[in-house]
């Protein structure tokens, strides 16, 4: 009963019954205005709206098994990715679509995690988990992943010899080989589009041509930034060996399998010690010459051996394994470094179709000076004849306005020294330099 008022209190629309006795006094209702003035609504608080704030909801990850290749959609929110595969809440940001985040790969205890352009996945020794997108790329690189690993276990049971890398290591293979296509087609598209383009701008400078050129630099700007951080992210990995030994996780999981059995078994190290140094375990010792403490300084110094022998293997086969990583890495670096180089031929050849403009503008820009230095020049000399047309004009009587023929005199004076005038200036600007005639 206790509950019942509760459950009313947080949902204020359901009815209530309330009964009181004759015994209890009747308490006054609360008017909806005071002296203070009117009330104000409280706030209402909704469960619903408090727990989509707080959590963001289960995301869609596609699942592919590490044996058999086989892929599943499953439902998994953020915490629970977090701790099945030992991940840090920052990595997993990285991956989240909301955000923009460039290129990047980190190698952890457990897990690859991979945000290589459309591709956002999480790789273990067992699994591999892809966030699930309509993208065409999410789409290809789950056929080409199940492709290649169904071809490999059809090769290993027919029995031929294939020197198949880590679960681990062919999922980021074919991660940088979708990311790295994906980026080289998205350069060839743009270097094929943006060559014509140019040249009709060198052809013919207009506004809707400049236009398209500014579009043109702005993908090519942020298309050559999204390639030089895949190529320094390849390139990060290739120089540190540490982050490289991280990614092999097959060899760390097998590493501490063996640990943690030798721990729980050490007769069976002890076993395997005595057989390697020859010594007989089934043969009779004396108890005078074994007492218990000898037997148990063999047994730690055997288990000691074999786990120094155990980590000296996985040191060589760690040493080799980081050499085929290395490999592949070079390959791809050597790809995305040609794409790079693509990009970089078509930002020179951009720059140097902006110079060539800016040298026509120039150009029409000293002929338009020239000009204009012209007509002042031949605005200067007609000058002249308003000058003497204005002194002639003057209320005054001279007698050479009597004379016969004056009007053409001073006409032909005023027009030949005009004309030497405008010679003189055009051969100042020819010694100055300042006009090619």
């Amino acid at each position: 009963m206790a509950a019942e008022p509760l459950l009313r209190r947080i949902n204020p629309k359901s009815p209530t019954h309330i009964t009181t006795s004759a015994s209890s006094p009747s308490l006054p209702r609360p008017s909806s205005s005071s002296a203070f003035g009117p009330r104000r609504p409280g706030f209402s608080f909704s469960p619903l709206t408090h727990k989509k704030r707080s959590t963001t909801g289960p995301r869609s990850w596609i699942r592919i098994d590490a044996v058999t290749g086989a892929s599943s959609i499953i439902e998994a929110d953020k915490i629970s990715i977090m701790r099945r595969c030992d991940l840090p809440a920052r990595d997993l940001r990285l991956l989240d679509p909301l955000f923009v985040y460039p290129s990047t790969i980190l190698g952890r205890e457990k897990a690859i995690v991979v945000n290589l352009e459309q591709i956002r996945c999480i790789i273990t020794a067992d699994e591999l988990l892809l966030l699930n997108s309509l993208d065409s790329c999410v789409l290809q690189y789950t056929v080409e992943l199940q492709r290649r690993m169904s071809a490999a276990a059809e090769a290993e049971a027919m029995g031929e010899a294939t020197d198949q890398l880590p679960f681990e290591f062919r999922a980021l293979e074919l991660a940088l080989e979708v990311a790295c296509s994906f980026l080289d087609s998205q350069s060839a598209e743009l270097e094929i589009e943006a060559y014509p383009l140019l040249d009709e701008l060198t052809s013919k400078i207009s506004t809707l041509n400049l236009e398209r050129v500014r579009r043109l630099k702005s993908r090519l700007v942020a298309l050559t930034r999204r390639v030089q951080k895949v190529r320094e992210e390849i390139e990060h990995l290739m120089d540190d060996d540490g982050d490289m030994a991280e990614m092999y996780l097959t060899e760390k999981r097998q590493h501490m399998l063996e640990m943690s059995f030798m721990g729980d078994h050490p007769v069976l190290a002890f076993n395997s010690s005595a057989l390697g140094t020859g010594i007989s375990v089934s043969a009779p010792v004396s108890p005078a010459s074994s007492p218990p403490d000898s037997h148990r300084l063999e047994k730690t110094l055997s288990i000691a051996r074999s786990r120094q022998d155990s980590s000296v293997r996985s040191s060589e086969n760690a040493i080799e394994h980081i050499q085929e990583l290395e490999m592949m890495l070079e390959a791809y670096f050597v790809m995305i470094d040609s794409s790079l180089n693509k990009l970089t031929s078509l930002k020179e050849y951009i720059d140097d179709t902006e110079d060539f403009i800016n040298i026509q503008l120039d150009n029409v820009r000293n002929q338009l000076i020239q000009f204009e230095l012209l007509l002042t020049t031949a605005t200067f000399v007609v000058a002249i004849f308003g000058v003497i047309a204005g002194i002639f004009g003057m209320n005054f009587e001279i007698p050479f306005f009597q004379q016969t023929g004056a009007f053409q005199w001073v006409l032909s004076i005023s027009g030949l020294g005009g004309f030497s005038i405008f010679c003189f200036f055009l051969w100042f600007l020819k010694c100055r330099r300042l006009m090619p005639l």
